[in-house]
C-alpha cells in the first residue's frame, strides 16, 4: 500500500485531466484520452476514464501505484 499524497486544489476542483498534467503522469491534456483507455484510475475506489471528470476536495485518486487525496487551498 502506498502513502496518501495530498493536492491541493485551487478552486472549486480540477479535472482529472489536468491533475494527470500537473503530476507530470501525462505532458499534454490531449494524452489524457489515450492514457485512461490504457491505464487504469481510480475515483473513490471505482474505475474513472473520463479526462473531464471534476475532481474536488476530499475525492481520491488511484493512479500508477500511487493514491492522492484532494484538499482545498
Amino acid at each position: 500500500m502506498s502513502s496518501i499524497k495530498n493536492f491541493t486544489i485551487k478552486g472549486e476542483f480540477i479535472t482529472l485531466a489536468q491533475f494527470l498534467k500537473e503530476e507530470s503522469i501525462i505532458s499534454s491534456g490531449g494524452q489524457a484520452k489515450w492514457y485512461l483507455k490504457d491505464n487504469p484510475v481510480k475515483l473513490n475506489g471505482a474505475p474513472e476514464n473520463r479526462r473531464g471528470k471534476k475532481l474536488h476536495p476530499d475525492d481520491v485518486v488511484e493512479v500508477e501505484g500511487q493514491t492522492y487525496k484532494f484538499v482545498a487551498e
